[in-house]
């Protein structure tokens, strides 16, 4: 058994860390909405590269896509391969048009993009949009408290409810103290530390298991499928199956907390240099995360109850101490650096968008940021323990009814109120049918809900060309 409590102090001092670089932000920071929920629009493209990856890649990637790896095996490569993609495409074709809309039409808040009139304080279409961004945002950032408590219950056995807490306390205190410029500066210090702990951990796993064809043998040897590229009974096929993981990617256009960051910077022209820094840590991130993913199926065997928790108890078998710490301490980065986001975004969608009247109070917008974390504290504490599966279903509501209404508006396509509200129904009825069906696992239900979403517009506009503009 290693000594907890040198880990420990690794892992609250790298915390306190976090926690000291957010709350300097607050020298920096000006006494109104638009600095606290969008930094002042002055953000530098290396701070939103770097954030917007920590906060896309999150307590999903250390402890859901690490579990997905543990019971898929290499095919979980692919998955992996097929977001990058997608949100390969994304950067290259939205992300700058939506930084030059935002030019033309000032913004705070993602739902307000999905209206004709981002500058009307209140239209059905905006509600809607802020209440769907409420529901699924605030389940997304439990999932991510819930994935911090849980590594925290692995390796040090604090109850659940603690670690969630401790999530929870640390994204309020520098979240109120420097709002969106807080948590940009927090997700940069995260970044580099977890992407030190996994490649921490791959190195920890080769030197343990061997090199990657020792590692392949190993694997075979455990169970034949887990070096299937190819996952077994899918309904639809392969194509259909790495289609449904491109879809996932490309559903960054429907993400709030990862959208708020490319508003966020100084102009439309320093969107390229954003995407640079973006995948040049993206990519190498996420090949880590599935080897140390299949690494650990190989060394811990029939060790892990719990698939999502295989990180952490790695770590804790192969690493010193203070090293351990520092990859409880990344595991921990990667939860924050994406609810804190979510939980600013749930404000704003509160203050902004739900209660106009409330918008341009910096104290009640700071407060409706306190309330949203209560709530998320209390699902994140009840709510059911697989974090790949809820991350992966917000992720589906979100990218599925806001992302085509937002692509739309950004490509300035001609779109009424009572369309983008049938495109939002039909992708959410396609989200949760084909759940019930089963069929999640055959293909990702972004891709169908995307088909349905942008189908139902081009009947709509068939029928009646000439629709009146009235959202």
């Amino acid at each position: 058994m290693i000594d907890m409590t040198i880990t420990a102090y690794s892992f609250i001092v790298i915390l306190l860390v976090f926690l000291g670089i957010g709350l300097s932000s607050i020298r920096r920071k000006h006494h109104d909405v638009n600095d606290y929920l969008t930094a002042g629009y002055t953000t530098a493209p290396w701070l939103i590269g770097l954030s917007s990856v920590a906060t896309n890649n999150s307590g999903y990637m250390f402890i859901g896509l690490v579990g997905y790896t543990w019971v898929a095996g290499v095919s979980a490569y692919w998955l992996a391969l097929g977001w990058l993609v997608g949100d390969w495409l994304v950067w290259q074709g939205f992300h700058q048009r939506l930084r030059a809309y935002s030019e033309d039409h000032p913004v705070n808040t993602i739902p307000a993009l999905t209206a004709l009139n981002p500058a009307m304080e209140s239209s059905p279409l905006r509600v809607v949009s802020a209440l769907i961004t409420l529901v699924f945002l605030t389940v997304y950032a439990a999932a991510q408290l819930k994935a911090g408590g849980k590594a925290l219950e692995a390796m040090f056995h604090w109850p659940i409810w603690l670690g969630v807490g401790i999530g929870a306390l640390a994204v309020l205190l520098y979240s109120f103290a420097g709002g969106l410029r807080a948590s940009i500066w927090t997700d940069v210090a995260q970044s580099f530390v977890m992407l030190f702990g996994m490649v921490t951990l791959c190195v920890a796993g080769m030197i343990h298991a061997g090199p990657p064809w020792v590692l392949a043998d190993t694997l075979a040897s455990i169970d034949p499928v887990l070096m299937e590229w190819q996952p077994p009974n899918l309904a639809f096929g392969f194509v259909s199956f790495l289609l449904g993981w491109l879809a996932a990617g490309v559903g960054a256009i429907g993400q709030p907390h990862i959208l708020v960051r490319t508003i966020a910077l100084r102009s439309p022209e320093d969107v390229p240099a954003a995407r640079r820094v973006y995948f040049g840590w993206y990519l190498p991130f996420a090949v880590l995360t599935v080897t140390v993913g299949l690494y650990a199926r190989a060394i811990l065997g029939a060790e892990v109850a719990d698939p999502e928790l295989a990180l952490p108890i790695m770590a804790d078998e192969l690493l010193p101490e203070v090293l351990t710490g520092m990859v409880i301490a990344a595991i921990f980065a990667a939860t924050l650096s994406t609810a804190d986001s979510m939980l600013l975004s749930c404000s704003a969608a509160i203050s902004q968008d739900l209660i106009p009247r409330f918008g341009q109070s910096y104290i009640r917008t700071k407060f409706g940021t306190l309330g949203i974390t209560l709530v998320a504290l209390v699902i994140a504490i009840l709510a059911p323990a697989n974090v790949f599966t809820l991350v992966v279903f917000a992720w589906s509501a979100l990218g599925g009814t806001l992302g085509p209404v937002i692509v739309l508006r950004v490509f300035k396509a001609r779109l009424s109120r009572a369309t983008a509200l049938a495109m939002m129904a039909g992708a959410m009825v396609t989200l949760l049918a084909w759940q019930a069906l089963g069929y999640s696992g055959a293909m990702y239900e972004l891709l169908p809900a995307f088909v349905v979403s942008f189908g139902i517009y081009g009947v709509l506009r068939l029928f009646n060309p000439k629709e009146a503009i009235d959202a």
